[in-house]
């Protein structure tokens, strides 16, 4: 029994190296989606933002100093969601 090595797993030295090399490219793909999903979804939160302010402002017919007020601080928290853009590192 000397001659015979002892393995703690029934994989191989090769697969166990073929997981560990493809588990964190699994999360780190998942993390990749998910910073993604999360842009997206505020992306198009922001733009119906803007979309219900311009409306509810242009609704009587004249704009106060605080509709002005309002559809510029959300256009400017936009075009700042904008640059938070996450980048793909493939």
């Amino acid at each position: 029994m000397a001659g015979i090595p002892y393995q703690s797993s029934s994989f191989s030295v090769i697969e166990q190296k073929i997981m560990k090399d493809k588990e964190p490219s699994d999360s780190k793909e998942f993390v990749g989606n998910l910073k993604n999903g999360i842009w997206l979804f505020g992306l198009s939160s922001w733009v119906f933002g803007i979309t219900d302010r311009s409306i509810a402002s242009f609704a009587d017919g004249y704009l106060s100093a605080l509709d002005l007020t309002q559809i510029f601080t959300a256009a400017t928290f936009f075009v700042a969601w904008l640059f938070l853009k996450p980048t793909s590192r493939v």
